[in-house]
C-alpha cells in the first residue's frame, strides 16, 4: 500500500508539473497563504513549485504595487489560476 500511495503522489506531481509547464509565458493569477494575490506572466517554476513571475499588479486590499519580477516560494502558494485576471480592485 505504501508503494502504491507513493506512486500515486508522484503521478499527481508529474501531472501538475506538466499543467504548470503549459502555462509558461501565459497570464496567471496566484493566491498566496497570506491572502496576497499576484497577477502576471509565468516565466518558470522548479520542482518545489517556486514561481518566477513577471508581475503586472499585486493587489493588497485596494492598494496596487507594480513589480518587474518576483520569485515566489512554492510553500506559500495556495492557488494557481491560469489565465486569471485577479480580483477586482
Amino acid at each position: 500500500p505504501d508503494a502504491t500511495a507513493a506512486n500515486s503522489r508522484n503521478n499527481n506531481l508529474t501531472c501538475f508539473a506538466e499543467l504548470v509547464d503549459k502555462c509558461i509565458g501565459s497570464r496567471i493569477h496566484i493566491v498566496m497563504k497570506t491572502d496576497k494575490e499576484i497577477v502576471g506572466t509565468l516565466l518558470g517554476f522548479d520542482d518545489f513549485v517556486s514561481i518566477l513571475c513577471e508581475t503586472e499588479i499585486t493587489p493588497e486590499g485596494r492598494r496596487i504595487t507594480k513589480l518587474d519580477q518576483i520569485l515566489l516560494n512554492g510553500n506559500n502558494i495556495t492557488m494557481l489560476i491560469p489565465g486569471g485576471e485577479g480580483p477586482e480592485v
